[in-house]
């Protein structure tokens, strides 16, 4: 049996590697076992390749969680402008697209390979191609089986990740191993993923690769950005964004005129009589998506020729024209997981669990889940960086 280490790190994304940067820049003995055959593989992938590593309007209601509150401490000690900061010391240039959202100019290999360097200069091992078989906790030491090898450690920590995206050889292995240590597991559930539709709604597959700027809503939540119309149903941001809210069983309602004032086809029936539902549509919208919308409505006449009662009610049905998703097109699909390891069994300051001194969660693996663009990344973030804090 090997030395014990400070802390064991399963998984090499981004939670995992910045916490073991930090950890070992804090003199701690640090070794990472990564199952993938190299590190960051989710990263690698993100942002188009580009990596939208984080959101400069982070704040913790842009994330969800069964305690809204749980995600404060970390975030506000380990901020993204700090983890801007790190980027630009290691040289790598940036820009900043729509909503915040900050993206490498050249490559995500460039925030692995910084990540990778900050281990280093902590003198943390990173480890990939490793198999984990068992971990065990005895005498308030951590024993940790992988490649036919014990590993011993004071603390080990649950960075693995959620299972969404299983190409890239997501598991839902970080539940399997709260549970043996008697953690609650929120139950785990595709976010930021596609909607697919059935029914009557159907009808709109054929619009597939058809995209306008939308309101879309859910209950009380509502995102404006893109939709997109794809063969299995509705995507673009604006439907991953509404998805980590919606329900089975939700309608997910679009505005397809976000920002008309009320009444506004009364007013073009007094200047403009001779329009159509289908010309004014088709002003605004792209041609297919409006003849669409102007069949479903089914009003073909000019509007001088229809009533008030009528241009409300197709106006009202625009600014809420509701689908009914059957479902979603599921983990493989899913950007993140919703769900995970229960907040109420850690401490929000360290990550700590609260049973199990020395076991830490962190990253997608604890029930936080933040907005599309940056967010998830910046949670990764913070909360490595506050585990690494106590280890």
């Amino acid at each position: 049996m090997t030395e014990p280490y400070d802390a064991i790190i399963l998984g090499a994304g981004a939670a995992g590697l910045m916490c073991a940067a930090i950890a070992g820049q804090r003199g701690r003995r640090v070794l990472v076992l990564e199952k993938a055959e190299q590190p960051g593989k989710k990263i690698l992938i993100s942002g188009g390749g580009r990596c939208n590593f984080t959101n400069i309007n982070t704040a913790p209601d842009r994330y969800l969680s069964a305690n809204p509150h749980f995600a404060k401490s970390a975030l506000s000690r380990y901020t993204a402008r700090d983890f801007l900061a790190l980027v630009e010391a290691h040289g790598i240039a940036w820009h900043e697209k729509t909503l915040g959202q900050l993206f490498c100019d050249g490559s995500s290999k460039q925030i692995v390979a910084m990540l990778l360097e900050e281990c280093a200069k902590g003198g943390a091992e990173v480890r990939c191609d490793v198999e984990v078989t068992a971990v065990d906790h005895v005498d308030g030491v951590f024993s940790v089986a992988a490649n036919g090898q014990v590993l011993t450690a004071k603390a080990v920590v649950i960075a693995t990740g959620g299972p969404s995206i299983p190409k890239m050889g997501a598991t839902g292995y970080a539940y399997e191993l709260a549970r043996q240590f008697g953690l609650k597991v929120v139950e785990p559930r595709p976010a930021l993923v596609p909607l697919t539709l059935g029914g009557e709604d159907v009808l709109f597959r054929d619009l597939s690769g058809v995209s306008a700027p939308v309101d879309a809503i859910c209950g009380k939540t509502s995102f404006h950005e893109a939709a997109l119309f794809t063969h299995k149903g509705l995507s673009g941001p604006a439907i991953l964004q509404i998805s980590s809210y919606w329900r089975p069983g939700d309608t997910v309602s679009i505005d397809f005129l976000p920002g008309k004032p009320a009444g506004w086809l009364r007013e073009l029936k007094r200047t403009a009589p001779r329009s159509t539902l289908r010309t004014i549509l088709k002003d605004a919208l792209p041609d297919r998506l409006a003849v669409t919308l102007a069949d479903r409505l089914g009003h073909e006449s000019d509007l001088q020729t229809l009533s008030d009662k009528l241009l409300d009610a197709a106006e009202a049905r625009l600014a809420r024209w509701p689908f009914c998703p059957n479902g979603s097109e599921g983990l493989a699909k899913a950007e993140v997981t919703s769900g995970g390891i229960s907040t109420a069994e850690l401490s929000s300051k360290t990550m700590q669990a609260k049973k199990v001194p020395g076991l830490f969660a962190i990253g997608e693996a604890v029930d936080v889940t933040g907005w599309l663009g940056g967010y998830n990344f910046q949670w990764a973030w913070a909360s490595g960086w506050a585990a690494a804090q106590e280890i």
